[in-house]
């Protein structure tokens, strides 16, 4: 029989004449969970119930040496390295860096995989801070994707640390076993998901080809199974005028910041004929020189967003004639520049979302589904775009940051609490328990 022994999180596996006992590294309050009643009390107010793990198969006859139990076997493991992903994870936290320029962190991710023995490649698919580790031999490929590029400004606010540190933990986890149950697993280094896309780049250099399946993880301020993601497109708008003296000659100026403002206004217009799940946001980012010149330049950066690829491009057309508008009224010129891939909204496979859903209640968390959310309470990834050519998975786990929400920094903050320490165990976990699942019931077919 399984049990979890209660406040320590170690399992006793007992046999007729033995008794093994596995820690599946259930945090404690030095980076995991407290062990104690009132902690059980705690977790249970929080959407969670105290972790159990699946029953072992059962013995047969009165064998003293129980049946391998993948499951566990992949709990123990994880447990062995979960320090060691804390640490990487607060390193990180410490150490942001913004997209496509990750060469430390990818550089500490990869020494972490090629320590545990897997194959890394690294730079992986034409990109320089990407990486491909690569654990068993045959079978179907599940790909682990990890992300580690900060915001600019705000460092991790997207917890992207402890999307990076589950992955390697989940990577490990299943190294032990994908041979014996015959799938490969590849731990895949993504970089730029913040506005450049670095998935999209992935996809078209082949890394997702012939995959079986992909996941990974993301904190949120809620647990959710199966959360909505929006299309999106990054665009940058930049206006010509042509400059004068503003007290002076105002007259002989062209005035390329009114551009903007125009445009602006325009877009606020527009949205009240919008769908909850149309976005559109904006923010100038440069907008003249002086006070005292008319600015005969503006830039500024948008996010178009939309329900699904379709309504994003019908949309990005209304806020171009926005843009057009503004240009005309002026008398500036104008220009766009698509900044990274556009996004795809984000497809969750129903497979993966029932076996994970199952697998994270066996950990204590229940799992919202994006049905029951507000369809307008969306932000983006290009998990998306993957999505649309693997089956995939990208579920939210709390991170339980009070009136704390992603891209603020009181959520990063929050990233390095044991909150931040449970999101990394019972992601890392939950995912390796999926794919074990997957593998055991043989249900690649229905992927």
């Amino acid at each position: 029989m399984v049990d979890v022994v209660a406040g320590t999180g170690a399992v006793l596996v007992v046999g007729s004449a033995a008794t093994a006992v596995v820690d599946v590294a259930t945090p404690s309050s030095a980076g995991a969970h407290a062990a104690s009643g009132s902690a059980t009390n705690n977790v249970r107010s929080q959407g969670r119930t105290p972790a159990t793990l699946p029953t072992a198969p059962a013995n047969s006859g009165d064998a003293t040496v129980a049946p391998v139990d993948h499951k566990q076997v992949a709990a123990g493991r994880l447990a062995a390295v979960e320090e060691e992903l804390r640490a990487i994870s607060r390193w990180m936290y410490e150490h942001p860096e913004i997209a496509f320029e990750e060469r430390e962190t990818s550089a500490r991710l990869v020494a972490f995989l090629r320590d545990q023995g897997l194959e890394v490649e690294h730079p992986a698919h034409g990109l320089e801070t990407a990486f491909a580790a690569h654990t068993g031999d045959d079978g179907p490929e599940v790909v682990i994707c990890a992300e580690y590029d900060a915001l600019p400004g705000i460092g991790h606010a997207c917890g992207h640390n402890l999307i990076a540190a589950a992955a390697l933990g989940a990577g490990h986890a299943l190294a032990g076993v994908a041979g014996e149950l015959g799938f490969r697993v590849t731990v895949l280094g993504t970089p730029a998901e913040e506005q450049k896309g670095g998935k999209v780049d992935l996809i078209r250099a082949g890394a997702f080809e012939g995959a079986a399946a992909a996941m990974m993880v993301h904190p949120a301020p809620m647990n959710v199974l199966d959360p909505a993601a929006l299309a999106v497109r990054h665009v940058d708008v930049h206006f010509h005028g042509k400059e004068s003296h503003a007290a002076f000659a105002p007259q002989l100026g062209i005035n390329a910041l009114d551009a903007f403002v125009q445009a602006y206004v325009n877009v606020s217009t527009l949205r009240q004929h919008l769908y909850p799940t149309d976005k559109i946001h904006g923010i100038v980012t440069h907008g003249g020189d002086a006070p005292n010149v008319i600015p005969g330049y503006t830039r500024s950066s948008w996010y178009v967003r939309a329900g699904t690829r379709d309504r994003l491009e019908e949309l990005t057309e209304r806020v171009m004639a926005c843009f057009a508008a503004g240009a005309a009224a002026t008398g500036c010129t104008w220009e766009t520049e698509e900044v990274g891939h556009p996004y795809d909204d984000l497809v969750t496979n129903p497979t993966l979302a029932e076996i994970f859903d199952d697998n994270m209640r066996q950990l204590g968390r229940t799992m919202l589904r994006g049905a029951e959310l507000a369809p307008g309470a969306a932000g983006s990834t290009d998990m998306g775009n993957v999505s649309h050519v693997v089956p995939s998975l990208h579920p939210f786990l709390d991170l339980e940051s009070g009136e704390a929400v992603n891209h603020q920094p009181e959520f990063a903050a929050h990233t390095i609490t044991p909150a931040g320490d449970r999101v990394i165990h019972d992601g890392a976990l939950a995912m390796a328990w999926t794919v074990i699942d997957l593998a055991i019931t043989d249900r690649w077919s229905e992927l």
